[in-house]
């Protein structure tokens, strides 16, 4: 390799491959292949001295060892310049600041560069103005690092113990497990209470053959006024089976005449485009993933595919964020699309914007979107495998119509009396 390279360091061969075609010879893109240092044994195990200010021992795994010497060799053969390009997150972070004092690199003063999408205009722009690393954000990683220990260390054993060996607790599940207990409880302290309704199967003219299909309507009020829907409600309350078999045997006797009808137009906003948890949750319910599964699949289509004619491209923004905010370079193009692909009828005439509304929220991070529209799940669809398709395509029309009108529709009510 020529002298004179400047070092760049990712997470991932995939992400390497990709970022290097934009930035030409003068770099040399290598992986620290994630965590390059972590928490130690020591200290009974939780590799954290507590008795002096909770100092953490880092160590270099041993799997991680030949990464770290690779990354010498670069470095050292090449101009010395370091630019770090982790992820923009507190993991990317700490890996930036490992990376920077294995390498012999001071933290406070070592180069930094971070982007939500690896596109070609947003490395060049990245690394047109590199930044230092956040010592904040590596603190606060640290602090949960240091958490995950000192929590997860102390119960996995009580764990093994009371339920079964393998179980592992820790700073995060160990809470949602006391909430699901706490719900659970007062699912058990609720006392139900009976109560009844009664559904009518009509058709049109009392005849089963009509053409028109049969409906279903509630009984929604009684000579004694209009029913509760739930115990809680006011009104009047079915309380018992004899109750609503007395009304079963009046409404079998009776006729039925349409009393009103009522017909409104309504109005739905596409919903936001994808959160993390979101993406996970939608995956889950249209496509059957598990949320890892959706994770590792993102994270392929943001590290890079390779296109015919493109070379490798990444195809989505970053997935790890709490954003709902798109760029305006995004939401010119998405307007574009929709005007040439389905008509002015279905554009806006000014974006839609929408508002994140976690108050930790990072609103440097854009929304999980595709990084151009213009690549549609067709045009993606011989290189991507099935499943990579599936959630891309997910991401796309979820994308696009965030930039298209209000679907509009019809609600009709009827009112039916029994005589």
């Amino acid at each position: 390799m020529a002298n004179g390279k400047t070092l760049v360091v990712v997470e991932s061969p995939a992400k390497a491959k990709t970022i290097e075609k934009y930035l030409g010879g003068d770099y040399a893109v290598r992986a620290s292949y994630g965590h390059i240092r972590d928490l130690g044994k020591g200290y009974g195990g939780l590799g954290v001295d507590v008795d002096h200010a909770f100092t953490p021992d880092y160590v270099v795994p041993e799997d991680s060892k030949r990464h770290v010497g690779e990354l010498k060799k670069v470095l050292k053969a090449g101009s010395g310049d370091l630019i770090l390009a982790t992820d923009y997150d507190r993991e990317g972070e700490a890996i930036a600041f490992h990376v920077a004092s294995l390498l012999g690199v001071d933290p406070a003063t070592a180069k930094r560069v971070t982007f939500t999408e690896i596109t070609r205009d947003a490395i060049l722009d990245a690394f047109g103005s590199p930044r230092a690393i956040d010592l904040k954000l590596f603190d606060a990683q640290e602090a949960r690092r240091i958490l995950d220990r000192l929590v997860g260390y102390r119960i996995s054993p009580l764990l093994w113990k009371k339920v079964r060996p393998g179980l592992s607790a820790g700073r995060v599940q160990s809470v949602a497990v006391r909430m699901i207990v706490e719900r659970e409880r007062e699912i058990r302290a609720f006392v139900p209470v009976e109560h009844w309704s009664v559904d009518v199967r009509l058709t049109p003219d009392g005849d089963p053959t009509h053409p028109e299909q049969p409906f279903t309507a509630r009984l929604t009020q009684v000579p004694e006024g209009k029913l509760a829907a739930s115990p809680d409600k006011k009104g009047v309350l079915l309380a018992t089976e004899a109750d609503a078999a007395a009304h079963v045997e009046r409404l079998r006797r009776a006729s039925y005449r349409v009393a009103n009808v009522e017909k409104k137009e309504r109005k739905r906003s596409p919903a936001p485009p994808f959160t993390t948890s979101t993406l996970q949750q939608e995956a889950a319910r249209k496509l059957g993933f598990s949320a890892r599964k959706t994770m590792t699949l993102a994270q392929r289509l943001y590290e890079g595919i390779d296109l015919p004619g493109e070379g490798s491209v990444g195809l989505i923004t970053y997935m790890r964020t709490d954003s709902v905010t798109i760029a305006d370079s995004a939401l010119r193009e998405i307007a574009e699309l929709v005007t040439n692909d389905y008509g002015e009828r279905y554009s806006l005439a000014e974006p839609r914007r929408y508002k994140t509304r976690s108050r930790n929220a990072q609103e440097a991070h854009e929304a999980v979107r595709p990084t151009s529209v213009l690549r549609t799940p067709q045009r993606v669809a011989a290189t991507l495998d099935r499943d990579q398709l599936r959630l891309y395509t997910m991401i796309w029309r979820r994308t696009v119509a965030t930039q298209m009108a209000e679907a509009r529709f019809d609600q009709v009510g009827v009112d039916v009396s029994a005589v």
